[in-house]
């Protein structure tokens, strides 16, 4: 066995020792062979022989008068890092491959550097654990001192301080009893609501103010939920609030429990007590409620067409009109499928185009026989650009525009309820993304695709207009996300598009068209309906004005985003005016006699007339302070300075 793996020093030799290193020097004479037992492993030097034996590296120099015989005893652990002794023989590198000499062997100096260097990093390693662990043992004797003290008492009643470490600041927040209580809540509580309701944002207030989780099923939003309501309550009154699924009461329930201080008391009996199976179930994402669709009765026929009518591109007035038809080829079809007659077949024709399945190429008639093209409403080519279809045409019959109208207003008016700040101005729109109301949005504007507006009152197209646009809006920022710079926001408010009974619409079609009666946008020479459009005949004749103060454009200087009914329509609208000059949009200088006024004035300036006219009309809006700061201005005779103001179109999130 060899020496260095014993621990016993050769005879007449002398072992240095070296931390995980062993040398032995010995002196004999040379053997004219290495021992038996040698094998492949064996390596030759210039000046000897070195060979492996038993994981250990021995060499043989020939010396006709003593040899050194060096055993190198490695550990595996340090076999890849340790540098062979400085008397074993080293590699050469080739003539020309370096053009500075080859370094010196290593002196001894060099030895006892590498030796002192590997004695000093376990002496590193200690030092950095007492620090560590000095560390560690201070911050936990701190902690520890201001439980067993007054000081959490007397100076966190804020529930948030910070207290000095060397070199660390810890900041500790100290939760109330109720974030305690709620944290450890096993219990449920939920609430019947609806939209637009007073009571129900009074509860939600409460619960939020409480720091308590709450589930709430919105009937608008559910609708077969309503009859759940019912079952339970005897009643369709909300709000109706359930601790677990135990019928707690409405508002002044919960008002009576919080004046007599009792509800932290009925709270810490929910905690213990899970909840069962028989309580109100929370919503759940991604699935519809089932709801009987009427197929239209002209589908079998829309079917047939669609598979035997030759749809192709055809020249038409030195135009190419892509994927179109002939009148008197839909009219050969009919005929031969239904066996009618061909004024029959016609009238046939007719109808489909009411019922927005086919159109025009260029909006010239209804349908006619003859060489006359037309087209199915999903070959349109703004088809691409509407964010409302999703692969195919809605063709079950189109439910009532003021149905439709109504479930757009009670879903949009619940996502701001739940993802808007308490005066609306930002909103969430990532949570608004995710939500299952917005799902059902989306479901639900496929409706529009074939819906009939011309049934809507004026009063109802108008809530319709505006909610549409606010709605468009977000699903825009959303979808796409906020414009930046003058040629994105001219795409963002004509590119994003509403496929709506048959058409097209824009951000810049509903307002500038529909709602301004067909003007010219800001900083363009184009109006949005040509002649002969159909859309035209849904813009209102004469121009409100206050209508702007209803579309929120999805910027901080926009008006705030809100939804309209149709029964109150003009108050509200009176009320977004008044809201939006008193935030921010109007101020006035005596000192200067200047009056600064939003942007928006200034872009639909045709609008609001001359100066002095809107400087009047705007009285009607304005808080009583600077009502009369503006009157004074206009009854003194003097000049009045109209500045405008900066516009911000940084998103309002």
């Amino acid at each position: 066995m060899d020496p260095s793996q014993t621990g016993t020093p050769p005879q007449n030799g002398t072992e240095i020792n070296l931390g995980e290193v062993t040398i032995t020097k010995a002196t004999g004479k040379l053997n004219e062979s290495p021992p038996e037992g040698t094998n492949d492993n064996d390596v030759s030097g210039e000046n000897g022989e070195a060979y492996l034996e038993n994981g250990v590296v021995k060499t043989q120099t020939a010396s006709a008068e003593e040899s050194e015989h060096v055993t190198l005893a490695v550990t595996e652990e340090l076999a890849g890092i340790l540098q062979p002794h400085a008397q074993l023989p080293k590699p050469e590198a080739p003539h020309g491959l370096h053009d500075s000499p080859p370094p010196s062997p290593p002196s001894q100096n060099d030895a006892a550097s590498a030796e002192k260097n590997q004695n000093l990093m376990p002496a590193i390693g200690k030092l950095i654990r007492e620090r560590s662990n000095n560390f560690s043992s201070a911050f936990l004797k701190r902690i520890s001192s201001l439980k067993e003290s007054n000081f959490a008492d007397e100076f966190l009643k804020p529930s948030v301080t910070e207290f000095n470490l060397s070199g660390l600041t810890v900041t500790v927040k100290l939760k109330s009893e109720t974030e305690q209580q709620t944290a450890s809540l096993k219990g449920r509580i939920s609430f019947f609501s609806r939209s637009n309701c007073r009571d129900c944002t009074a509860v939600r207030s409460f619960f939020k103010e409480k720091g308590l989780r709450f589930v709430e099923i919105n009937v608008d939003v559910y609708p077969q939920r309503e009859k759940e309501l019912i079952e339970r309550t005897g009643t369709s009154a909300v709000p109706q609030i359930f601790f677990n699924e135990k019928l707690f009461g409405g508002l002044v329930a919960l008002n009576s429990l919080r004046n007599s201080g009792e509800f932290d008391q009925r709270l810490k009996e929910m905690i213990g007590s899970k909840c069962p199976d028989d309580a109100p179930a929370s919503p759940v994402y991604g699935f519809d409620d089932l709801e009987e669709e009427l197929t239209d009765q002209m589908i079998g026929i829309v079917r047939v067409l669609r598979l035997r009518l030759p749809i192709q591109d055809r020249l038409m007035k030195m135009k190419i009109v892509k994927n179109c038809f002939a009148g008197g080829e839909m009219v050969e079809v009919l005929i031969h499928q239904l066996d009618c007659g061909r004024k029959q077949a016609v009238e046939i024709g007719k109808q489909l185009a009411k019922r927005h399945f086919i159109h025009h190429v260029f909006g010239e008639n209804e349908f006619e026989d003859g060489n006359h093209y037309y087209r199915f409403l999903e070959h349109e080519p703004f088809i691409p650009k509407c964010y409302n279809f999703r692969g195919s045409i809605n063709d079950c019959e189109p439910k009532p525009a003021a149905k439709v109208v109504q479930r757009l207003t009670k879903i949009m008016s619940a996502i701001l309820e739940s993802y808007a700040s308490d005066d609306r101005r930002l909103l969430d729109y990532i949570g608004i993304s995710n939500s299952e109301e917005f799902r059902r949005y989306i479901n639900l504007v496929q409706e529009l695709h074939r819906v009939n507006l011309f049934e809507l009152s004026p009063d109802e197209r108008l809530a319709f207009f505006l909610n549409l646009y606010n709605a468009m809006v977000i699903h825009a920022v959303i979808r796409i996300g906020r414009p930046q710079g003058i040629i994105e926001r001219r795409s963002f408010y004509n590119d994003f598009q509403y496929i709506v009974g048959g058409y097209s619409y824009s951000l810049s079609t509903i307002e500038n068209g529909i709602l301004r009666n067909n003007r010219r946008p800001p900083y363009s020479l184009v109006k949005p309906f040509g002649a002969g459009d159909s859309r035209i005949q849904l813009a209102y004749a004469k121009v409100n004005p206050i209508v702007h103060f209803g579309l929120c454009n999805g910027t901080r200087s926009s008006p705030i985003v809100r939804f309209f009914s149709p029964q109150v329509i003009e108050a509200e609208l009176r009320c977004a005016a008044r809201e939006f000059f008193k935030r921010s949009g109007m101020e006035v200088n005596l000192e200067k006699r200047t009056v600064y006024l939003t942007q928006i004035i200034k872009w639909f300036d045709n609008d609001f007339g001359e100066d002095k006219d809107i400087l009047k009309w705007i009285l009607n809006y304005l808080d009583p302070t600077r009502a009369g700061f503006l009157t004074h201005l206009l009854g003194d005779g003097g000049p009045i300075h109209i500045s405008y103001q900066n516009y911000d179109w940084s998103m309002n999130s």
